[in-house]
């Protein structure tokens, strides 16, 4: 990206002047390295958000943006519905709700090690991974609609995960608001056969260690010290939050007209959110964000079978879950009163400050986790939310390194099985039933993550905590 075309505000905050139809300006955070090796996608992305109805304060991108379908991957707006704001399919993401849930183990490295072939296996062999994996869960009808509606808590009401976990996942485990009759037939044909799944691309479930603690007393809240062992998974809503992105664009290009809206990309195809279409879109969007709270909840519910077996001292307790590809109403403060908006997060994370009440009572005086994946052969980091996160770009952060070249672009660079044995070398476990999958996830197709999270910290997004390395990696 030339970076000609910004104004500096600092190290880490760059501006777009408001040109050609932008309501408000474009705020990127991140380093001069990071904007310059952004796409210049990104800069038409952020200021084509920039023109819809109803924006408030700025269209916003993270430190790990990248060029994605009518937002930029690592996108974040506001708008009010007062003003005409609208809701966009694409500024949510075919991947609705995807996100991240880390676990405590309780175990150490030592433990690990002795097993860690044998653990790599019965994890690849109990959690379906890969491009139309099914699980072991039939959905009929009726049990489809209660869990579209019921999330998390429906499945750990059905023995799938402990009541307590519930009070470690956003929105209690429980998405407010669902309209399961808003979801074709088609989109829940899609996952009938697919909860408890991972999926394939960029999801994962990882066992890490924990290398690195930078905020000692927020560590401590956290329950995070050098050393211990967590396990983190990345998954989605699956082929039903694709479904219902793909048709919900379609019909909200073809209804544009009859709203009044001018896109300057038909991939921004919206509706206002008074609307009965902007309606229907946010309760079939709920029911997605439903849909994955549930799936992690049974991938975690299996993930802790097969600790059971292997470490019967091992206590996989939940420390957060949070969803990258939402949109949500908030509160928020704009010019110093308090308003409700409904925030886009696309590839970008909640991240609450302390004192915060959607947060969790053991949370609260720390700030909300902020998860960011990293890829298989780097880190991940967690890092929290802060007061003055709040004040920033509606209380959000990156979501984890950020792709520099396409999938194609990465299977033609490197071989699959090469990326396995290179990694295994290093002490990594890759298990995955795709040898191009793992080639199109290869840790050189992304941006530094580490660089990412130092600008997310340095900007005021998030106050980084931790960082784990990977030691088994079971990817689709």
């Amino acid at each position: 990206m030339d970076t000609s075309r910004l104004v500096r505000i600092s190290d880490y905050e760059w501006r777009i002047d408001p040109h050609a139809g932008m309501r408000v300006p474009g705020v990127i955070y991140a380093s001069e390295d990071l904007i310059r090796g952004m796409d210049d996608k990104v800069y038409e992305q952020v200021c084509n958000v920039a023109t819809l109805p109803g924006i408030v304060e700025a269209s916003y991108a993270m430190p790990d943006a990248h060029w994605g379908y009518g937002f930029p991957i690592g996108g974040v707006a506001a708008f009010d519905p007062k003003q005409g704001g609208v809701v966009s399919a694409g500024g949510v993401g075919f991947d609705i709700s995807c996100g991240v849930r880390t676990l405590h183990t309780g175990l150490t490295p030592t433990e690990i090690q002795k097993k860690k072939e044998s653990l790599a296996n019965a994890l690849f062999h109990h959690i379906p991974a890969g491009v139309g994996s099914t699980g072991r869960i039939r959905l009929d009808a009726g049990a489809m609609d209660a869990m579209l509606r019921g999330g998390a808590r429906w499945a750990a009401e059905q023995g799938y995960g402990l009541p307590e976990d519930l009070e470690r996942i956003e929105e209690r485990g429980q998405m407010a608001g669902a309209l399961p009759e808003e979801v074709s037939d088609h989109a829940k044909r899609r996952q009938r056969d697919e909860m408890g799944t991972l999926g394939s691309g960029n999801h994962y479930l990882e066992v890490q260690r924990v290398t690195e603690v930078y905020d000692k007393v927020i560590a401590e809240d956290f329950g995070i010290h050098v050393d211990d062992i967590k396990i983190s998974i990345h998954c989605g809503s699956r082929g039903l939050g694709h479904q219902i992105g793909t048709e919900f664009l379609k019909r909200m290009v073809v209804e544009a007209p009859r709203y009044g809206l001018t896109l300057p990309d038909r991939e921004l195809a919206c509706a206002p959110l008074q609307s009965d279409l902007g309606k229907a879109y946010l309760g079939a969007m709920r029911a997605g964000i439903n849909c994955a709270l549930a799936n992690r909840q049974i991938i975690t519910h299996l993930t802790r079978q097969v600790f059971a077996e292997m470490f019967p001292r091992a206590r996989l307790d939940l420390l957060y879950d949070v969803s990258h590809n939402t949109c949500k109403m908030e509160e928020h403060e704009v010019a110093g009163n308090r308003r409700c908006l409904y925030i886009h997060r696309k590839g970008a994370t909640r991240a609450f400050g302390p004192g915060h009440p959607a947060l969790p009572k053991a949370l609260r005086g720390a700030g909300q986790p902020v998860l960011i994946g990293g890829t298989m052969g780097t880190a991940s980091y967690i890092l929290a939310g802060t007061r003055e996160s709040e004040n920033r770009a509606w209380s959000s952060a990156c979501h984890g390194a950020g792709r520099r070249m396409s999938r194609r672009q990465a299977t033609r660079t490197w071989r699959g099985r090469s990326v396995e044995n290179e990694l295994a070398m290093r002490g990594i476990l890759i298990r995955s039933p795709s040898p191009r999958g793992v080639a199109e996830e290869a840790p050189g197709a992304y941006k530094d993550v580490s660089a990412v999270v130092e600008s997310a910290d340095r900007a005021g997004l998030a106050r980084k905590v931790a960082r784990l390395e990977p030691l088994i990696c079971v990817k689709g």
